[in-house]
């Protein structure tokens, strides 16, 4: 209600300031109006997105109760190992004698192998039991937040099923015309995977060229994320651009007469708008189609349309139709990286002239790679926590294969032309092992880098008032983001000193596994039967030891006895600093324990049987710590201890 209210106060407001213009002599107080359309804007967007929030909604099928629900795959199906998922949007959810006609998104996950794979669709309408839950927040600290990331795709609650409790309606919704798109997709894929031999070419190919997320080894993802070129694996505005050059190429003849002309671009806008429903119509994508067809028409109309108001106009286009896509990853990158190329790339190019043609490409390309990588560093180095050093010569390395990649696929799949398959598969193997090198080569990237939300917040306020101020060369504004800078610079070393005086314990939630680490200082000592190249260790435990500055880590299993700093493990007892733990595993089992020592915490490994009652009677403690897969009984872990430095 009060988003509503300020809306429309706002709005009502413009209106009467533009009834009463030239009375009120408002053009004296341009300024003042042009702040008061943003903020109507900004109150309009807020109430826009409360609007589409599920989770305001009373007729969300959370809110009421039921037996079963009639859902429709909003998605297409995304096969993740041996576990189908799909989203789907809830239509009916029905109790034994009503029905009643609900909103919400929900993901849906079934069990999908090779020898039993289920075949999920597009549109299709099933019925399942409402036996939902909420998605669970993350349980070991800077963990990705799978809760959050679905949070802000309008999506809190996820359903897992067996393929029996999925029964067919035999009905669909959806449109028709990305059903067809979607099916043709899969259509061209499977070209690709009979002619691909090589599985990481194939994972590329089907990414690059049909924006079909295929599973892609380590090495090969590390390499591309390390390089900065991991754009290159998703459909993006420059695959759009490419499509159009060639497009627009081959209908260059129909620019003779104006009836041909306007032909051309009802193709040109149908094919581009076909493709990107083809390719999953992701953020970036929809980004360039809508740039794409605004300067198509403009063109076409002999206007020059101003770059930025083509960009602001298709970020309002995608955010009127889903204003969840503001939180997109995909969409905050897009949209800085192009902005950076409108607004720095033209500057820095002016800066160095060159006759040599070749030279001026050159430079053009390089100016291309330094202002998208300038203007998208503060989020890319917040969400990926790495800076790629090389970014400059990995750009220009991929650039000529990706061109070739893209003419070439489209061309195999246009005029199965099956004979260049190996030509193309050669090339996607040249260019993945050409990107291995550079991430191979010493201090190919920075990492980890971890900034709080303040921390980017300051550096983006830097960023733009330091453009701000060498744009209209005002030292007031230089000062500014010199205040934003040293304001940066602070938080960080104030980061630095607390991890060089931190002294904590983390006890990990792992399903398979158990895990531990006692830290000191950017040392710290894991207790786990986990080792730093698996990959539940990179995705529950490494994040944690990066946000804390962790340089250096020893890893060590239960039963191994040591002594590093202030940690001693000896004959099951482990002291950290003033902290002890009494490791209980199969050792104690039928075992009886005099004198009732006293410890911090008793830890029971998972072969542990022992009962909880003859532990309290034996054992002085304050809590107990469970590892993974004790079947006597599940207890939450302590989390973070923080311990308290010695006088």
């Amino acid at each position: 209600m009060p988003v509503q209210f300020f809306t429309f106060s706002i709005i009502f407001l413009l209106l009467i300031i533009s009834i009463l213009y030239k009375p009120l002599k408002v053009y004296n107080y341009k300024w003042s109006i042009v702040i008061l359309v943003n903020i109507s804007f900004l109150f309009l967007g807020s109430f826009w997105y409360v609007n589409a929030n599920q989770t305001t909604n009373f007729n969300n099928f959370s809110c009421n109760q039921a037996d079963f629900l009639r859902i429709s795959v909003a998605g297409e199906p995304q096969q993740q190992g041996s576990i189908l998922r799909f989203t789907a949007r809830v239509h009916t959810a029905y109790t034994a004698d009503q029905k009643r006609e609900v909103t919400g998104n929900i993901l849906v996950s079934l069990p999908s192998g090779l020898h039993h794979p289920v075949k999920i669709h597009y549109g299709e309408v099933y019925f399942i039991p409402a036996n939902y839950k909420a998605v669970e927040p993350p349980h070991n600290p800077a963990e990705f937040d799978f809760k959050s990331w679905l949070a802000l795709q309008n999506i809190n609650h996820q359903v897992f099923l067996q393929a029996h409790e999925l029964i067919s309606s035999k009905e669909y919704k959806g449109l028709a015309l990305v059903r067809f798109a979607l099916d043709l997709r899969k259509r061209q894929v499977s070209i690709y995977r009979k002619l691909i031999k090589d599985d990481n070419a194939f994972a590329v190919a089907a990414t690059l060229i049909l924006g079909y997320r295929a599973d892609l080894n380590a090495e090969t993802l590390a390499a591309y994320s390390k390089t900065g070129t991991i754009h290159a694996l998703s459909v993006s505005g420059m695959h759009v651009g490419i499509i159009y050059m060639v497009l627009n190429w081959l209908l260059g003849w129909m620019d003779r007469k104006l009836i041909l002309r306007w032909t051309k671009v009802v193709i040109l806008l149908i094919l581009i708008w076909f493709y990107t429903l083809l390719t999953g119509y992701s953020a970036s994508v929809l980004r360039s189609a809508v740039m794409l067809s605004m300067f198509i028409l403009a063109k076409s109309v002999h206007r020059n349309a101003d770059s930025y108001h083509i960009l602001y106009f298709s970020a309002f286009c995608l955010l009127l139709c889903n204003p969840f896509l503001l939180w997109d990853v995909g969409f905050q990158l897009s949209y800085m990286a192009i902005l950076g190329l409108i607004y720095l790339q033209p500057k820095l190019e002016k800066l160095i002239t060159f006759k040599a043609y070749w030279l001026k490409k050159l430079w053009s390309l390089i100016t291309v790679s330094v202002a998208a990588q300038i203007f998208t560093y503060p989020l890319s180095c917040y969400y990926f926590h790495q800076f790629p050093v090389y970014f400059i010569l990995s750009n220009l390395f991929i650039t000529i294969p990706v061109i070739l990649l893209m003419y070439t696929g489209i061309i195999l799949l246009m005029f199965r032309l099956y004979w260049i398959s190996p030509i193309f598969e050669w090339l996607i193997i040249f260019m993945n092992r050409g990107l291995e090198k550079i991430a191979g080569l010493p201090y190919s990237s920075i990492h980890p880098i971890w900034y709080s939300k303040t921390e980017l917040i300051l550096l983006c306020l830097f960023l733009f008032f330091l453009f701000a101020a060498f744009s209209q060369k005002n030292k007031h504004l230089f000062a500014v983001s010199l205040g934003l800078f040293c304001g940066f610079q602070v938080l960080l070393i104030y980061d630095k000193i607390k991890a060089a005086k931190q002294q904590k314990i983390i006890l990990f939630t792992l399903k398979r596994n158990y895990g531990a680490a006692f830290i000191s200082s950017s040392k710290a000592v894991l207790v786990t039967d986990l080792k730093p190249a698996d990959k539940a260790f990179k995705f529950h435990i490494q994040p944690a030891l990066d946000e804390l500055k962790i340089r250096k880590i020893t890893c060590l299993k239960w039963n191994e006895s040591i002594h590093i700093g202030d940690l001693v493990i000896k004959e099951h007892q482990l002291r950290f600093r003033n902290f002890t733990v009494l490791l209980v595993d199969s050792a104690f089992n039928y075992q009886r324990i005099g004198n009732k020592p006293l410890f911090d915490a008793i830890w029971i490994h998972k072969s542990a049987r022992v009962k909880i009652e003859e532990l309290r009677q034996d054992i002085g403690f304050n809590s107990i710590w469970t590892a993974a897969r004790n079947r006597n009984f599940v207890i939450q872990p302590e989390g973070i201890i923080e311990l308290n430095s010695p006088e």
